[in-house]
């Protein structure tokens, strides 16, 4: 069994018998390898994100938290490549880093035959550019996702910067920049940062107490697309 086939092989092991513990030994036995190599498989397995840990113990070995892996997903070579096409255009949003782990994850659970044929599709496939060219900092996207109130230094078009507190709502994203939309106490109104002109970015532990409302963005609404995961 090549290395593809045991991480594959490995994960479903464990998806099998969750929440129940299986030890390196007895993985070793059952995939023919050394104990050295199921670790390392198991570790190269956790970089991926699949959800495995140790437990301690006599009786212990590892588990694989059965509600956030996938059952074998039967994506086919053309539809990995479509989807892996579309996730390199949101190079600079602030879902990229989610996106490589999401692609990753698929990949470790397809069929090790039509992984293969991927990578040979994938091989065909030449991108020319990338997709927005703003990146969206770190520290924005996780206090978005979080509703925390944001202390930011922001350099104005004329590139005078200023340090204000933000309540962040949203995002604005086109085929050039990504928008934080934010209600800004300076200024005490709804206000668009482009961020590429975010020069620094400090989390504070105060939550956000306001809703981005219909209406409240001065954009005309059929240019306006809400992202949607169907």
């Amino acid at each position: 069994m090549n290395r593809t086939d045991r991480l594959y092989a490995l994960v479903e092991e464990l998806r099998a018998v969750s929440p129940r513990p299986r030890s390196a030994t007895w993985l070793a036995r059952r995939f023919e390898v050394s104990t050295r190599t199921v670790e390392r498989d198991i570790s190269a397995l956790q970089g991926a994100g699949v959800p495995i840990w140790a437990e301690p113990g006599r009786t212990g070995g590892y588990v694989v938290d059965r509600a956030r892996t996938l059952p074998p997903v039967n994506l086919t070579a053309a539809e990995a490549v479509a989807m892996a096409v579309a996730l390199h255009r949101l190079g600079g949003s602030p879902f990229a880093p989610a996106a490589g782990a999401a692609l990753r994850k698929l990949v470790a659970v397809m069929p090790p035959a039509a992984v293969a044929e991927a990578h040979r599709l994938a091989g065909r496939v030449h991108l020319v550019g990338d997709g927005p060219g703003t990146p969206v900092p770190a520290a924005v996207a996780d206090a978005v996702a979080a509703g925390r109130v944001l202390r930011l230094r922001y350099a104005d078009r004329g590139g005078a910067d200023s340090a204000r507190d933000v309540e962040p709502l949203a995002y604005l994203g086109n085929s050039v920049h990504w928008y934080l939309v934010a209600w800004c106490r300076l200024r005490d109104g709804l206000r668009c940062f482009r961020t590429d002109r975010i020069l620094s970015v400090h989390p504070l532990a105060e939550p956000v107490t306001r809703e981005l409302r219909p209406g409240d963005l001065d954009v005309p609404v059929d240019r306006v697309r809400p992202l949607t995961l169907v």
